[in-house]
């Protein structure tokens, strides 16, 4: 019995024989290490896990309430954060409300991404990011596009264009949504803008830097970094469904819980329970530089609430 021929056909048999070093995928042997890519081959793509050595209490159980330590934010953003009440969380329309993109990185989350390319040229024409948190998917547009007018919609991950940079991958962002600028109430205004920069060190470790900056509720700019590792196999649900439930029932549906001011009950709690002065808890842009503690020895500190 004659064994079963295969042949290729002869166009593709004679590009093999006239380019002997014609580079093919490596499938079998996974991801080119980054550092032998060249410079104009930089890419994120694939899974990436999240770190939590920095700020760990803020990004897992939360910040405490009436903790604005070291934040430069406006007396604007001071009232506004002094009215919020938690139970807010527990309405219907904010259980599921999606954090934005200077915030959402923050949180609980897994990344992946991968790239969109020009089926002509293979040129990068946008890389696109999914955060499981919210499932939110997000473009990053490369190809020198312009920002849309100011009076277009603005959405939870906004308006988004990147350029390469050596392994660095620097982002701005139009276009957001209101939202928070830290989980205890602080907020973010939709004039807020964003630059990021995601770093790649080596083949494995991804550093996020953010930049935030809002005219609204901000004196300066707001930073903070994130750090996170590729892999391979998450182990994990790359799905976050959120669906809405009612939690208390006897609740007028029109109530919107709030603090009017002065009359927040926890305004007192964090400089206690750490022993802060009063005024440095409620943040400026002063507590976030050394100088600041110059002025901590003249400031009378709260006793321990019994």
């Amino acid at each position: 019995m004659m064994k079963p021929r295969f042949s290729l056909p002869l166009g593709i048999c004679t590009l093999l024989l006239l380019a002997p070093g014609l580079r093919m995928p490596a499938l079998a042997q996974g991801r080119i290490p980054l550092e032998k890519l060249p410079a104009s081959e930089s890419t994120l793509s694939g899974n990436w896990d999240q770190l939590f050595h920095e700020d760990e209490p803020e990004r897992g159980g939360g910040p405490e309430l009436a903790d604005y330590l070291g934040l430069p934010i406006t007396d604007g953003a001071r009232r506004v954060a002094l009215s919020w009440d938690s139970s807010r969380m527990t309405i219907e329309e904010h259980q599921c409300q999606v954090h934005v993109v200077p915030y959402i990185y923050r949180g609980p989350t897994q990344l992946y991404f991968w790239e969109e390319r020009d089926p002509e040229t293979q040129h990068v024409i946008a890389i696109k990011n999914y955060l499981s948190n919210y499932q939110q998917t997000r473009t990053i547009w490369m190809d020198d596009r312009p920002h849309p007018s100011e009076y277009a919609p603005h959405t939870w991950m906004g308006f988004s264009t990147g350029k390469w940079e050596g392994n660095v991958l620097t982002v701005y962002t139009t276009h957001i949504k209101p939202g928070f600028l830290r989980r205890n109430g602080l907020p973010e205004s939709d004039r807020a803008t964003l630059t990021e920069h995601f770093i790649r060190y080596g083949d494995d470790l991804l550093t996020h830097v953010s930049i935030v900056t809002d005219p609204v509720y901000l004196t300066e700019p707001l930073i903070k970094s994130q750090d996170f590792v590729f892999k391979t196999f998450t182990g994990v649900s790359w799905t976050w469904p959120c669906e809405p439930v009612t939690e208390i029932r006897d609740r007028p549906k029109d109530a919107v819980p709030n603090y009017l001011p002065g009359e927040n009950p926890f305004v007192k709690e964090f400089a206690q329970r750490h022993g802060v002065p009063e005024q440095a808890a409620m943040g400026g842009a002063e507590t976030m530089y050394p100088e600041y503690q110059k002025k901590l020895k003249q400031m009378p500190i709260p006793s321990a609430k019994k």
